[in-house]
């Protein structure tokens, strides 16, 4: 049976079909796939625990990329792609995953590096390097014990005179307990100064009522990555501005350090029109109190109409440990639906930005939609309190959100 299922999926791959499974080797035919699929989250730096970029990363690892591929457990995408589809869709077809399974079964051969692979290798294929580097300014200390830990950081700029960015991206320098961070822009400069700022600090009510330029310029949660605006398109950075980094640490009963980043990609070419964002959040749900009862599974709504039309760019669910579904849509005045994002199994370790592969237009007066079901049970494993407890909103682990941030132009004709 096992040799038929190798059979089928055999003449279901091109590549494979012309080739035997002793002759496929690493670098003809698995490093296209891997380095499509896996390397941008596998690297130094990024998201993913370990890199697979070389031979020597992927054949040590070949039978745990065997299992979790087979598995469709990676490379990761949670969103019901029958839905809606978008730019940024990760996957494997029936035929890479039998490629990869095929070499393996083949002895793993490693064939003949080429020169544009080796480019590839040195990350110069699908990666530049960011025109601005936002460093903390020292690492800080996290004390180790075992609470969870909220801070803000200022990053000035420096910038001597306006830019566009076109594309934005968090690097955690703790990956293990960084658990969120908010980017936000303040060009008053009245902030400055602040290191490390407890949230819990009389302060920082006092410049929480500095209006902000971008209250939420960019969120990185587990999972998240480097984001892109389209062409001709990127977010104004004006000079002297700063970065307000709000810094989420995870309980942790070890001392330990973090010095995250920010990295920012600038526009090359005239930047015609201005990416903006704004969120749905707990004060729009309708069906309040945000409470979930011990031992419930409650589903929560929002119902949010805009007042002028809007290309939507991109949308990025947001919930924690017990959220179980979550569904977004559009109902426009003339009845039509249109789909956003639809995560029938939620998994609080994928959260992502999803880019849609072109611009959603919303007409005045349409209606936003989300739908959030949570599962406050014994029986999900993901719930951090046994028994039960009630949940309630909070930034922290064991609390509950639920959130749309999505990013947006100013309707232009011809957009859709």
């Amino acid at each position: 049976m096992q040799r038929l299922l190798f059979l089928l999926l055999f003449l279901s791959v091109p590549v494979a079909l012309a080739q035997s499974p002793g002759e496929i080797n690493f670098y003809d035919h698995i490093a296209p796939i891997i380095h499509k699929n896996c390397t941008p989250c596998h690297q130094p730096d990024k998201s993913a625990p370990f890199s697979l970029i070389t031979y020597e990363d992927v054949s040590k690892r070949a039978r745990f990329i065997r299992k979790v591929t087979q598995s469709r457990y990676m490379p990761p995408f949670p969103a019901d792609r029958s839905f809606q589809s978008y730019l940024n869709e990760r996957s494997l077809t029936v035929g890479e995953i039998a490629t990869i399974q095929l070499w393996i079964e083949g002895g793993m051969k490693e064939g003949t590096k080429k020169k544009e692979l080796i480019e590839e290798i040195n990350f110069q294929a699908y990666e530049t390097r960011p025109d601005l580097v936002l460093k903390m300014q020292k690492p800080y200390l996290i004390t180790g014990d075992n609470t969870e830990d909220f801070r803000f950081f200022s990053l000035p700029t420096n910038l001597s005179q306006d830019q566009y960015i076109t594309s934005i991206e968090f690097a955690a320098g703790n990956k293990k307990l960084v658990h969120h961070s908010r980017l936000m822009v303040d060009t008053t400069n009245q902030i400055r100064g602040i290191d490390g700022l407890a949230e819990t600090d009389p302060k920082v009510a006092e410049f929480q009522r500095i209006a902000l330029k971008e209250e939420f310029l960019y969120g990185w949660v587990p999972g998240n990555d480097r984001i892109y605006f389209p062409q001709g398109t990127g977010v104004k950075l004006n000079a002297h501005s700063d970065f307000i980094l709000n810094m989420h640490y995870a309980p942790s009963p070890v001392r330990s350090s973090d010095q995250s980043e920010i990295r920012l990609y600038f526009a090359r070419d005239k930047v015609e029109r201005e990416v903006k964002n704004f969120t749905l959040r707990e004060n729009d749900i309708s069906n309040k109190p945000f409470i979930i009862k011990a031992g419930e599974k409650p589903t929560f709504y929002i119902s949010k109409k805009i007042d002028k039309t809007v290309s939507l760019v991109s949308v990025l669910p947001h919930m924690h440990l017990i959220g179980k579904r979550f569904r977004a849509f559009v109902i426009t005045p003339a009845g039509e639906v249109i789909n956003l994002v639809k995560i029938d199994n939620w998994d609080f370790n994928w959260q992502m930005t999803y880019q849609f592969r072109k611009l959603l237009k919303v007409p005045a007066g349409s209606t936003f939609i989300v739908e959030a079901t949570y599962d406050n049970s014994a029986e999900n494993p993901e719930n951090p309190f046994g028994p039960p407890r009630d949940i309630t909103y909070g930034w922290g682990t064991n609390d509950e959100m639920l959130n749309l941030v999505l990013y947006y132009l100013d309707y232009q004709e011809g957009d859709e």
